[in-house]
């Protein structure tokens, strides 16, 4: 098994929980949001932001995951190619996430969420 710095594994860590977190919170906030208020013209938009929060916070979740599996199954070392994909999808996760977060909570305090 190809073996990552202790500290890139937490990194991911890290991020699988953000982000794991992240599709928790967007998609319980459309929940909330469409059970409070229905699907109108004044909540379509936050409802299909919601839930485009938590398709790409889920998909960057798979992704980060998969290449973690793909590098643990190299041997005996990971390939360059893959070890850039990893600091890629980490990268681009870690920049992405705050505005994730920042957007679902702007809606959560517009409609008054919990």
């Amino acid at each position: 098994m190809a073996k990552l710095p202790t500290e890139t594994l937490e990194t991911i860590w890290s991020l699988l929980k953000q982000l794991s977190k992240l599709v928790e919170d967007a998609s319980e906030a459309e929940f909330v949001l469409f059970e409070r208020f229905g699907e109108t013209d004044t909540t379509i938009s936050s409802l299909t932001y919601l839930k485009n929060v938590a398709q790409e916070a889920a998909s960057r979740y798979s992704q980060l995951a998969n290449i973690r599996l793909r590098i643990a199954e190299a041997q005996p070392t990971a390939p360059a190619d893959m070890l850039r994909l990893l600091h890629q999808s980490i990268t681009q996760s870690q920049s992405r996430i705050p505005a994730l977060e920042r957007s679902t909570q702007e809606i959560k305090v517009e409609w008054n969420l919990p």
